[in-house]
């Protein structure tokens, strides 16, 4: 049986949607599955984005009045190390059950084998940080390697198409 955490990155990774929410969601659309439970911060009068905790939702905007348009959402999988389930949302938990505090990679990716779901690596962004991308849904997946950890899973991003 798949964690439940694992099947929820599994979908991510998968969809490039978290729940039914693509990147390209505007602001009522996340509140309306995530809640108000979150920290709306701002740049400028031209970017905004929410911090739900391990996910967050950014927008963009051509000028002050107008709509905002979705750009991508981030899950900081790596947040979860520092403090545990209490930085994911609770609708997450409430659909997802708990979720661990650091996460194999490695059981992931073969979750993802098994579903047919295949990850390509890119190259390396940094020291310690393997990146791959998920063709299908654009989604990139970040690990860490370092001496604590063999290889944790840091973040999944999701881009507007």
């Amino acid at each position: 049986m798949t964690p439940h955490s694992l099947a929820f990155y599994a979908d991510v990774i998968t969809t490039g949607k978290l729940l039914c929410l693509e990147p390209s969601a505007t602001p009522d659309e996340v509140t309306a599955v995530l809640g108000t439970d979150c920290a709306e911060n701002s740049l400028d009068t031209t970017t905004m984005w929410r911090d739900y905790g391990m996910v967050e939702f950014h927008w963009l905007r051509s000028a002050p009045g107008h709509p905002w348009e979705g750009h991508h959402f981030t899950l900081h999988v790596h947040r979860l190390s520092y403090w545990g389930g209490s930085s994911v949302n609770k609708t997450l938990r409430d659909r997802y059950g708990r979720f661990a505090r650091r996460t194999d990679f490695t059981k992931l990716r073969r979750i993802l084998e098994r579903r047919g779901v295949p990850l390509i690596q890119v190259p390396q962004p940094a020291d310690g940080i393997d990146e791959f991308r998920q063709p299908a849904s654009g989604v990139s997946v970040m690990s860490e390697r370092g001496p604590r950890q063999a290889s944790d899973l840091y973040t999944i991003h999701s881009p507007m198409a």
